[in-house]
């Protein structure tokens, strides 16, 4: 069982479990847990923040490692990104009572996915100063000018080596995860899906969300990181 820290507040249900995107850690939902009136669990996803990595990274992987977090009594998934591709493959999960998807990459050229495998394959960036790690940190969350680098959500996602040295907590071999086929799963959903995008998301169009769901949804103002730049918007997503 892979070691991965959570944490959690609120009472009531049903659950909200949140998980963050790529390079990210449970921290940025930070906004969004001041906002909810029930239980929430905030996960830092295998390989990410205070998480142990994982000998190997697929989605379904990543999503057996959380899986015990979700509240067979109810539970809402929201996911972000990378998170939102997790949340998908628990929507069999018993307990799981609607999936929500946000900023969702669902369109890979083979490029894209070279490029990803090539990042899974780097050694990760060491840095002198703490600051410098967390300036890497940002960028790889696409956190930069988002939030500020002395806060926590930017502190959790460095860690500091026995040699006094500093890197961001990311294992960089999670960029390997492949294709995540969002459509087939979105499909094979036993329970509702939502898929939402800041209008502004360069990483995923509102056509290529409905031609996998329905009614997508169009955060207007937003970018990739809705969640942190405007956490009400994104809790009005919640079922």
């Amino acid at each position: 069982m892979t070691d991965v820290r959570v944490r959690r507040g609120g009472r009531g249900g049903p659950t909200v479990l949140l998980l963050h995107g790529l390079g990210a850690t449970g921290e940025v939902w930070n906004g969004l847990t001041a906002l909810l009136p029930g239980a929430w669990v905030a996960p830092d996803l295998p390989g990410h923040g205070g998480s142990a990595p994982l000998a190997d990274y697929t989605f379904a992987d990543v999503a057996a490692a959380v899986a015990d977090l979700v509240d067979p009594g109810g539970t809402v998934v929201l996911g972000h990104s990378f998170g939102g591709v997790v949340g998908l493959h628990l929507a069999h999960r018993p307990g799981v009572r609607a999936v929500v998807g946000l900023g969702i990459k669902v369109a890979w050229t083979p490029d894209e996915l070279a490029r990803a495998a090539a990042l899974a394959a780097r050694e990760p960036a060491r840095f002198d100063s703490r600051a410098a790690a967390v300036a890497r940190h940002l960028r790889l969350a696409g956190l930069d000018g988002l939030v500020h680098p002395d806060s926590p959500e930017a502190g959790a996602g460095v860690l500091e080596e026995a040699d006094g040295r500093w890197r961001p907590a990311l294992d960089h071999r999670a960029f390997g995860v492949g294709e995540p086929k969002v459509a087939a799963l979105v499909a094979a959903s036993p329970v509702p899906v939502l898929l939402a995008r800041g209008e502004h998301d360069p990483m995923v169009t509102t056509a290529q969300l409905a031609e996998i769901v329905a009614d997508p949804v169009d955060l207007p103002g937003l970018g990739h990181n809705a969640h942190v730049e405007d956490p009400a918007a994104v809790r009005d997503l919640l079922p």
